[in-house]
């Protein structure tokens, strides 16, 4: 079922002690602020604003007691989008607490390959979300069960590693 922006947004304020993402692509550039792509490509300092807004929403349920963790299915050399969301986003957004982890495909397959990039919150709601090409997102649809989904997080976690080690040894 097709949810609004509006009933979307508030799954990100209603749920009570976590909320998981899946991110499947290599390119969201049509989903983000392209100056920002630019600053970071041109090798800029990041502007104390990025993403700020989610910082903070991020940061009030850490506070909250909540959990905020995704995986993302990466796979080496990197994307330009990739190195900007990785090198700007997640790098300021864990500060706020929001936790990231790395599924590299580039010396294994991809368990999860084929499943859209989704919102899982309290293990309950399940929001599927749909991209086009170049990573524009159309919308969120709520599924009827959860217990699928879970079982794709619980495979992608076990197979990822922390975003802080891999960057460690990946990170540009």
């Amino acid at each position: 079922m097709n949810i609004s922006t509006d009933e979307f947004g508030k799954l990100f304020t209603t749920f009570e002690r976590e909320a998981f993402r899946l991110e499947a692509l290599d390119d969201y550039s049509g989903s983000s602020n392209p100056e920002m792509i630019r600053a970071f490509l041109a090798g800029e300092s990041q502007p104390a604003e990025y993403n700020q807004q989610w910082v903070d929403d991020v940061r009030a349920n850490i506070e909250a007691g909540k959990r905020m963790y995704r995986v993302h299915v990466v796979s080496r050399p990197l994307t330009d989008y990739l190195r900007f969301e990785l090198g700007w986003g997640y790098v300021k957004n864990q500060k706020a607490g929001e936790e990231f982890f790395i599924l590299d495909t580039t010396d294994q397959g991809n368990p999860v390959y084929g499943v859209p990039d989704f919102w899982m919150f309290d293990e309950s709601q399940v929001a599927s979300m749909n991209y086009v090409e170049n990573g524009r997102f159309l919308g969120a649809e709520l599924q009827p069960e959860a217990s699928e989904w879970i079982e794709i997080r619980n495979v992608a976690m076990r197979q990822a590693v922390p975003f802080s080690d891999w960057w460690a040894q990946h990170g540009e």
